[in-house]
């Protein structure tokens, strides 16, 4: 089992040993959420790291990159095991992200408790998201589950609940601009799970300038969600994602789909009302129209935006909720 050590010190440790938690994150760095996790975890002083099958392109952050052969299920088998048998005396929980683990699901859980380490699953939203229980069973063979949201819970009921953390220490606001003719930001992942032809058609009907930005890396994006005015997450989802989360960092008013009934169970929960802006295909242009309009409603949506995100999505705050989840174990 692992704990965490004296809040004093702020040190996560293991119970009868003399020595900081190890934890291994993998396989993925899926929108940079996991290396953010890591690095927060080793502020704390746990032995934290970052093992990845291949590094992405938007974001390659990670300790070890397995670099799996391009084809071939056993080469690619093989190069996974070795990692595993590897990481199995420097690690005390495996840390697994979007649903998946490093050597076949059908065995890891079964190695993992033969060797007397704790694991967990974490969802990240498209892993999870439209599944039936019998296809998401596998989580329960891991010793926790976490999703992201109090929408993400309707599908794991069971899990925790941590949101997003980022470091908001790079976030200095930038409030939006009084321009008569606002820039709006849109960062389409995939343009047909966001919804971008809505996005540009609703702009072409109102007195905007409109920014797609895709394909680039992270830093550069950052840069251009800067800039914006007024920022369109998504049409469809029914929450929000990174994006979202740091544009309001940025102070940028946000306009994407949430589910009213994960605002709600949200608002309870945390004890604060989500300052973006829901909107359906149908009702964009409405929901568009007044932040157009107003300078003043624009500023005061984006500062609204960063004070929740200081007390939602700032990364200390999970940590201390993510250690208190490996405590558990």
């Amino acid at each position: 089992m692992a704990r965490r050590a004296d809040t004093d010190t702020g040190t996560g440790g293991v119970p009868g040993v003399d020595r900081p938690l190890r934890v291994t994150h993998c396989p993925v760095n899926t929108a940079g959420v996991p290396w953010q996790n890591v690095q927060a975890l080793r502020r704390r002083g746990v032995e934290a790291r970052l093992v990845v099958f291949e590094r992405g392109t938007l974001h390659p952050e990670a300790d070890w990159s397995l670099d799996r052969p391009a084809s071939g299920l056993l080469r690619r088998q093989a190069c996974q095991w070795r990692a595993q048998l590897k990481l199995l005396p420097q690690t005390d929980i495996f840390h697994f992200y979007f649903g998946l683990t490093l050597v076949p699901k059908s065995v890891q859980f079964q190695l993992l408790h033969a060797f007397g380490k704790r694991s967990l699953y974490h969802y990240l939203g498209t892993d999870i998201r439209g599944k039936t229980p019998e296809q998401l069973a596998y989580g329960k063979r891991a010793d926790a589950e976490i999703v992201g949201s109090y929408d993400a819970i309707r599908w794991v009921p069971e899990a925790h609940v941590l949101p997003v953390g980022i470091d908001l220490s790079p976030f200095t606001p930038v409030p939006p601009s009084d321009r008569a003719r606002p820039l709006v930001v849109h960062a389409p992942s995939s343009r047909s799970k966001k919804g971008t032809e809505h996005v540009i058609a609703a702009c072409a009907q109102l007195p905007v300038d409109l920014r797609l930005v895709e394909g680039l890396h992270h830093e550069e994006a950052k840069q251009l969600y800067a800039e914006a005015d007024i920022v369109i997450d998504q049409l469809y989802a029914g929450w929000y994602g990174l994006f979202a989360i740091e544009s309001m960092a940025l102070g940028k008013p946000v306009i994407t789909f949430l589910h009213d009934a994960a605002v709600e169970r949200s608002a309870a929960a945390l004890g604060v009302k989500v300052p973006i802006v829901s909107a359906t295909p149908e009702s964009l242009v409405e929901q568009l129209r007044p932040l157009v309009e107003s300078p003043e409603l624009r500023h005061r949506i984006g500062a609204e935006s960063r004070a929740y995100v200081e007390r939602v999505h700032d990364v200390e705050r999970m940590t201390d909720s993510l250690l208190d989840i490996y405590a558990g174990l």
